[in-house]
């Protein structure tokens, strides 16, 4: 397959997958399983699923393993951004192009609704094997509970809220999105790998270096994309960085070393994944779709 047409069975086959793995709507307490459907189904890139199969092609993982670890994955990411547009967090209306969980519904189930998922993502693990052995299925689990806490996502966000109206250097806005956007990325790329055949410590030194340079990449453009584009196009408020007065790449650098910036991130991604040889081809074909994506 071409990659087009690889992007596009995995993300159509991680739909399917999300759609058996949550509640039927029916099912009681109808309302909460109805807007957990909500939040999750019909809607979004899937990059994380996405990048958890490329990197289990690097390391001959089977499909379905991948695809219990991509939906995993996917669960925290969509658990995030429902309580992301909470009005005590980020109070966002649109996202993927529809009102948020807690317009649709209401902020209580919208609350419940990011719990449920989150606790979804982790029964998944337990439920689904991953890995081939014991440990290293406890070691996927660690490493999705790592990105998704305080040392991870969670402790991004708690610093991009305490950083609105600061000023921040360009390492502290490395700092606070390696963990509020590229925790989750890196874990994906490592649960990937790591439901394949054991890698050297070379290679996984290789790769989570890509992994970070590709976790940074995501959130540049994204800072880039809320500055240039229109909310038509992006499915979420556009300029919102700015109204909340929250420091991003494009404050910080101007929009021209911004976007010089997504060129050295992308060509250090690339350069990481040099010695993994040809089996990465996915892996590079994301880095640069990341880095030219429109939404």
């Amino acid at each position: 397959m071409d990659f087009t047409e690889w992007m596009r069975h995995v993300q159509q086959g991680t739909e399917a997958a999300l759609g058996t793995l949550l509640p039927a709507a029916n099912l009681a307490p109808q309302r909460l399983h109805e807007a957990m459907r909500y939040a999750v189904l019909g809607g979004g890139k899937r990059v994380r699923p996405l990048l958890v199969h490329a990197a289990g092609e690097l390391t001959h993982a089977q499909p379905a393993q991948l695809m219990h670890a991509a939906c995993a994955v996917e669960l925290i990411h969509a658990y995030s951004l429902v309580h992301d547009d909470l009005p005590c967090m980020d109070d966002d209306v649109l996202r993927r192009g529809k009102p948020t969980v807690h317009i649709e519904y209401d902020e209580a189930t919208a609350l419940l609704v990011g719990d449920a998922l989150q606790t979804l993502a982790f029964q998944v693990l337990t439920e689904h094997p991953v890995s081939s052995t014991a440990a290293g299925q406890i070691e996927v689990i660690r490493l999705l509970a790592t990105a998704s806490g305080s040392h991870g996502m969670a402790g991004g966000q708690a610093i991009d809220i305490a950083s609105a109206g600061q000023a921040m250097t360009l390492e502290e806005l490395e700092f606070m999105h390696l963990r509020k956007t590229g925790a989750l990325i890196r874990a994906a790329i490592l649960i990937g790998a790591h439901a394949g055949v054991a890698v050297t410590d070379i290679r996984r030194q290789h790769l989570d270096h890509y992994a970070k340079r590709v976790g940074l990449l995501f959130q540049v453009v994204d800072d880039i994309l809320d500055a240039e584009a229109n909310t038509a196009t992006l499915g979420k408020t556009a300029g919102k960085d700015a109204a909340h007065n929250k420091p991003t790449y494009v404050s910080l650098l101007g929009l021209g070393k911004a976007k010089r910036l997504i060129d050295e991130l992308l060509a250090e991604a690339l350069e990481a994944l040099t010695p993994l040889g040809t089996r990465a081809i996915r892996l590079r074909e994301l880095a640069d779709y990341v880095a030219h994506r429109a939404f």
